[in-house]
């Protein structure tokens, strides 16, 4: 079993020792070519180098690249519980539907927890989501009967259409620049393989890996119902979705929900809080113009096309989108 956090500090340590700078809460906004290499450019400063390596979870730049329409999000949702019983030693994985993971951690007091984890769904879907983490629960019962939940979660990942990540050059014509996404949630192992192949590629060494990985592409999709169902969902929420009769007025929004209304003829996204405050943001993707779906689970705006989502206040917490919602005065 792996200790990511472990793994992290050993990685910060040596690049560090080697001369290396970290900078936390710095989102790059852009990276433009100059006569001589790179310039990433930030909120507050910017960079110049001759190799840039777009590690961003999902690529910030559309063009070129394209991997927005080569690629999609998923939402995973993880538990850690208690239990007077004697824990197991491993990692276990089923095989059927719904996929659940289970192994055994332990937490800041030292405390042996089992971690369950599972009821994935693609980001913005327009389903029920309020029972996920009940569902984990109900699921640890069943082979712990006395099973506490400790701790719960979620995170999302991105997945590329033939579920083989893309690993090397980000695209033909921007030479020295990398990009390395699509882990199919399994980032701890594959992330190691990607900066071995960036390395390698930075370095003019050959990699036996790269031609599996290679993000520039362009075999056959295998996978054509999938991209099929990317194609209907972009363009419903791009151009469908917007022409749509919109809901009745805020007086419909209940407490603790988050509903799309329309306001003087404009759709406005409207979130109520227990104490009756309102928050309104326009409820348009930051990122290629989306129309966002409500989670109700985790209070957030979640975008079906890409996965962008911003939280209630219409601040971003996931790319590909960089920039917050449009704020609405109601």
């Amino acid at each position: 079993m792996f200790n990511p956090r472990k793994y992290l500090k050993g990685l910060v340590d040596v690049i560090l020792e080697n001369g290396g700078e970290i900078y936390e809460d710095t989102i790059a906004y852009s990276i433009k070519k100059e006569l001589k290499g790179y310039k990433v450019t930030t909120k507050n400063a910017s960079v110049k180098a001759d190799h840039v390596v777009i590690a961003t979870h999902y690529p910030i730049i559309n063009i070129p690249g394209f991997y927005f329409i080569k690629m999609y999000q998923e939402t995973s949702y993880v538990i850690g519980i208690e239990t007077k019983h004697k824990l197991f030693n491993g990692m276990y994985i089923n095989a059927e539907m719904p996929t659940i993971s289970l192994r055994t951690a332990k937490d800041n007091e030292g405390k042996e927890i089992v971690l369950v984890g599972g009821m994935d769904h693609r980001v913005g879907a327009k389903i029920d989501l309020s029972n996920a983490f009940n569902n984990l629960e109900r699921i640890a019962k069943e082979i712990y009967e006395d099973s506490k939940v400790l701790y719960k979660w979620s995170t999302q990942d991105c997945i590329t259409l033939d579920k083989i990540p893309y690993v090397g050059e980000f695209s033909n014509i921007m030479k020295n620049v990398y990009v390395a996404t699509g882990y199919k949630k399994w980032g701890m192992t594959t992330s190691n393989v990607s900066a071995n192949i960036i390395a390698d590629k930075i370095l003019e060494k050959e990699n036996k890996y790269e031609k599996i990985y290679k993000a520039t592409r362009l075999e056959p999709i295998k996978n054509r119902w999938e991209v099929g169902e990317m194609i209907k969902e972009t363009t419903n929420s791009l151009i469908i979705n917007k022409f749509k009769n919109a809901e009745e007025g805020i007086k419909s929004v209940k407490i603790n929900e988050g509903k799309i209304i329309e306001i003087d003829g404009e759709k406005v996204g409207v979130y109520k809080e227990e104490e009756g405050k309102i928050y309104a943001v326009k409820p348009v993707c930051s990122h290629l113009g989306c129309e966002l779906s409500w989670n109700d689970l985790e209070k957030t705006w979640d975008c079906p096309c890409h996965g962008s989502r911003f939280d209630y206040k219409g601040n971003q917490i996931y790319e590909p989108a960089i920039d917050d919602l449009e704020i609405k005065l109601v």
